[in-house]
């Protein structure tokens, strides 16, 4: 029993915790949840982040709500790669789909390099750039490979909210 709970503290979310230098640049996501609508207003997106391990990890924790519908839940970690000296991050989803890339901090924008996504119906390649706007928000461009080039899926503001991950239930996710 004590072994469980000495495993359990060790996996808890880190509140205060100090991100290795490699996560620095998505320190300002830490501690908090962000939510933007899609632009065609139906949907909305919830992303809530906290450390892990002390900073090694960061845990992203996000819903996509839609009225009459149940929330599409997906859970990103992203981690210092020492090996490949570079931040990677791996992606899971409730229908089963995952994806696996790394993020390049270039000036104060994160930006997502080309990967997969798996899913049942197949597969897709993304890339993506988070934008900060201020100490509050941040833009999100997502785009996808197509036989024709990069094609917009969408653009997204994400304000930060009030509620903070380890101050709210996930839904049940937790």
């Amino acid at each position: 029993m004590r072994l469980l709970f000495v495993l359990g503290l060790l996996s808890a979310p880190t509140a205060g915790a100090q991100p290795v230098p490699a996560l620095q640049p998505m320190a300002f996501l830490a501690g908090h949840c962000w939510r933007g609508e899609f632009p065609d207003g139906r949907q909305s997106d919830e992303h809530c982040f906290e450390w892990l391990y002390g900073g090694r990890m960061l845990r992203d924790t996000h819903h996509v709500h839609a009225l009459g519908k149940a929330d599409y839940v997906g859970e990103t970690t992203y981690y210092w790669d020492a090996r490949a000296h570079e931040v990677e991050f791996l992606y899971i989803e409730n229908a089963g789909g995952f994806g696996h890339g790394t993020v390049q901090s270039q000036g104060n924008v994160l930006v997502f390099p080309a990967s997969e996504f798996v899913s049942d119906t197949g597969v897709v390649t993304l890339r993506t750039r988070w934008t900060p706007l201020g100490d509050n928000a941040y833009e999100v461009v997502s785009e996808t490979q197509t036989k024709d080039g990069w094609q917009t899926m969408f653009k997204m503001v994400l304000k930060r909210e009030s509620n903070a991950p380890g101050n709210r239930e996930f839904m049940g996710v937790f």
